[in-house]
């Protein structure tokens, strides 16, 4: 039989990414930026959170916003017309950002004057979760259309996040949406991941989650 070598490209990739991730995230801690890496499904409601917490602490911090898509910049433009700085980062046909991404992303946003830089990554429930992109924290909208065994499927996505906000809560009533099921399963895969309940629409839940967002960014910097 003939011999051959087996090259575990992808574990060679994840490793390299983990380290300019750390790096990147030293850097950004020595300048006093929080980073913020916001991951969902497509149309769970990333882009209007982020228009709502930014109106909520506008006055306090200065918050910029690098929105990440395969192609378009109406995200990009959504968050430029609350007034908060934006840029848009096309990926090329990627479903995902990773260190160096978000580096090139920093490098050409120019970030030194921010506060929070809150990174809205490409749409999907798979491979964002796989890539370190050097975030400070990162945290997940799980939107309640989507049903409460979205943390049984997919399993990584929510290990990798502090924070699991559970979105459009204003529609509830509407759909077979199991609360306290959800939180089970949420911390069947991530006993420390902190749960909570939002409405982008109404704003039900988001004086926690501005609380939570200005206490670690007030703690990132100390």
């Amino acid at each position: 039989m003939k011999e051959y070598k087996v090259i575990e490209v992808k574990r060679s990739i994840f490793e390299d990414n983990d380290k300019d991730a750390a790096k990147l995230r030293e850097e950004l801690k020595q300048q006093k930026i929080f980073l913020l890496n916001l991951m969902s499904s497509p149309g769970a409601g990333k882009t209007t959170l982020i228009k709502r917490t930014i109106t909520m602490l506008k006055e306090e911090l200065k918050i910029g916003v690098m929105e990440a898509d395969i192609d378009s910049d109406v995200d990009a433009q959504a968050i430029a017309d609350t007034g908060a700085r934006a840029i848009q980062i096309h990926t090329g046909g990627m479903c995902h950002l990773d260190a160096d991404m978000t580096r090139q992303g920093i490098k050409e946003f120019g970030v030194q004057d921010l506060d929070i830089v809150i990174l809205e990554n490409v749409g999907n429930l798979v491979c964002p979760a796989e890539f370190d992109t050097g975030s400070s924290k990162n945290v997940m909208i799980l939107s309640v259309p989507e049903g409460h065994d979205k943390p049984l499927k997919y399993p990584l996505m929510f290990s990798v996040c502090d924070v699991v906000l559970i979105n459009k809560t204003d529609v509830l009533t509407y759909f077979d949406f199991d609360v306290e099921k959800c939180k089970e399963y949420i911390h069947i895969r991530n006993p420390k991941a902190k749960v909570m309940f939002v409405s982008s629409k109404t704003g039900e839940g988001f004086d926690e989650w501005v609380d939570w967002l200005r206490k670690e960014t007030a703690d990132w910097v100390q």
